[in-house]
């Protein structure tokens, strides 16, 4: 096994992990952006990064990642999405990914990392409980997809 920055080449099979995970967080509809899109925005305009784990030279997860800013803590490192296939969890993948991923955060500068957990995902939330992560319940994800730009009468 091993854990390594992800290539242009790795795209369409990372894509793929997006899709698979989707499923499992029971959105399996949720995914709009394309391999092309995937490709261009993270290895031509550097939108983000990623780590990929391989057995037996097949891609078995991913870690993609990119920086923020908080003002209360300057540099922040948002772990967007964080996937080990199912077949292959138990094995210590995941915990070698996600402390990759820690890793080239500190690298970084990062003053902390920030991620969403669903919180009815009870392997993750396990997971994440290892390390001295906070779970803070008390904020609420909010967003506004692009299709909803219309219904705001300010935008043009």
């Amino acid at each position: 096994m091993i854990i390594r920055k992800a290539t242009r080449e790795d795209v369409p099979v990372m894509h793929n992990l997006v899709v698979e995970l989707a499923v499992y967080e029971k959105e399996p509809d949720a995914v709009r952006v394309s391999v092309e899109e995937m490709e261009s925005e993270g290895f031509d305009a550097s939108l983000y990064s990623a780590l990929v784990a391989e057995v037996n030279s097949q891609v078995v997860g991913f870690a993609l990642y990119y920086p923020r800013y908080s003002t209360w803590n300057g540099r922040t490192m948002h772990l967007e999405d964080f996937y080990v296939q199912p077949e292959h969890r138990g094995k210590k993948i995941g915990q070698k990914l996600f402390e990759e991923f820690l890793r080239e955060s500190k690298k970084w500068g990062a003053k902390q990392v920030k991620w969403e957990v669903l919180d009815w995902n009870e392997p993750a939330l396990n997971f994440y409980k290892k390390y001295p992560s906070k779970i803070d319940g008390s904020w609420c994800l909010a967003k506004i997809d692009d299709f909803d730009f219309d219904k705001i009468e300010a935008l043009p």
